[in-house]
């Protein structure tokens, strides 16, 4: 069970210039977030029910949670919200452990402080898996109408009712932003660079997911003739956005501070020894990361994971070399389709090696 009061007090500081990484401290919070890593990667529906909360059991949970007096009364205006925030909690922190199940840094909950009072590569794909898994969970509650004040997209020559006759309700992405910058409120730009950093990588994280946001139509007419046409616009399934923020952390850029010399403002660039100018899609960091091979205030280090003899073993065993052992498992096997309509399959055991890192 998530801390609802504290995933709020997180939330609501998401774009301070002071504490703009703490979206992502739920993510590390063994007590927050009960997750093994080993969860299947799917869009889970959370532990609430297609309708949202009301009524007395709706304004008691808003007012358990640390808010300012505006965000409380944008709450109590907005049912399913609270459930919608737990999700992208739960959507960010299983996105982060796939994407790097193969990396020395695996998003372990170890080291969590350490880690995120420092701009390393890693801190950056927090904040913006989180951005971004905020933005897809809300767009989807509108679409899915967990979220009683915001309902289909408003995509051009289909009406509400037409979109849940049909079954194509888009996702509302418009509404998710704005609401979004309602409820975190607006923010001066701060001059602090670890803030503009911050701050950037949080926004790259939402045009991920705005670049994945497509129009599908379906076609109505006798023996679908598509003779009609409707349309509406649908988010990519929030996976594919976790595969792009990892190759924009992969292509992540140093960046250092510099004076724009017409508007005196201070701006990220990248090193002058760099060609490639700075984009907004781009994920930026300040310092090197670890090496994250052995056990330091950042991770357990890379000693005891499993890993593939041919493929990763190598780079994730950072040369210490691996350890192998036999074990025994269990699969379906002589699997025959019978009439009708279902399958038979016997189990099989079956030894194989294992390998995991040695400790060295």
């Amino acid at each position: 069970m998530i801390d609802l009061q504290f995933m709020f007090s997180v939330v609501k500081t998401l774009f301070s210039t002071d504490v703009v990484v703490a979206l992502v401290i739920c993510l590390f919070f063994p007590l927050t977030c009960r997750l093994t890593g080993r969860e299947p990667l799917v869009f889970l529906p959370g532990p609430f029910s297609n309708e949202p909360p009301t009524g007395k059991a709706h304004l008691k949970q808003c007012e358990q949670m640390t808010l300012t007096r505006r965000q409380k009364r944008l709450c109590r205006r907005e049912p399913g919200l609270a459930e919608t925030l737990r999700e992208s909690v739960r959507l960010s922190l299983l996105e982060c452990r796939y994407q790097f199940r193969n990396e020395r840094w695996n998003c372990s909950l170890d080291g969590r402080g350490s880690l995120l009072k420092r701009a390393f590569k890693e801190t950056a794909f927090l904040l913006a898996v989180s951005s971004a898994a905020l933005t897809h969970a809300l767009a989807k509650a509108c679409s899915s109408g967990r979220m009683e004040r915001c309902t289909c997209d408003d995509s051009p020559g289909i009406q509400h009712r037409e979109a849940w006759q049909w079954g194509v309700c888009g996702d509302n992405l418009k509404y998710s932003t704005k609401f979004l910058k309602k409820f975190l409120g607006q923010k001066r730009v701060s001059k602090d660079l670890r803030a503009q950093v911050d701050a950037h990588n949080i926004n790259v994280g939402i045009r991920a997911v705005k670049s994945g946001l497509k129009t599908t139509c379906k076609c109505h007419g006798v023996s679908g003739s598509c003779a009609v046409r409707t349309c509406w616009k649908q988010l990519s399934p929030f996976h594919d956005t976790g595969r792009l923020l990892k190759f924009r952390y992969d292509g992540a850029m140093r960046v250092l501070s510099v004076t724009n010399a017409a508007t005196g403002e201070t701006e990220l660039a990248g090193p002058r020894r760099q060609s490639q100018s700075l984009r907004t899609t781009d994920l930026v960091y300040l310092e090197e990361s670890p090496s994250f091979c052995r056990a330091s205030r950042y991770s357990q280090g890379t000693g005891g994971r499993s890993c593939a003899k041919d493929t990763s073993c190598q780079s994730l065993c950072c040369g210490r070399g691996y350890n192998t052992a036999m074990r025994l498992t269990s699969l379906s096997c002589h699997c025959q389709v019978r009439w009708c309509c279902h399958v038979e399959c016997q189990t099989c055991v079956r030894e194989e090696e294992v390998y995991t890192c040695k400790n060295g």
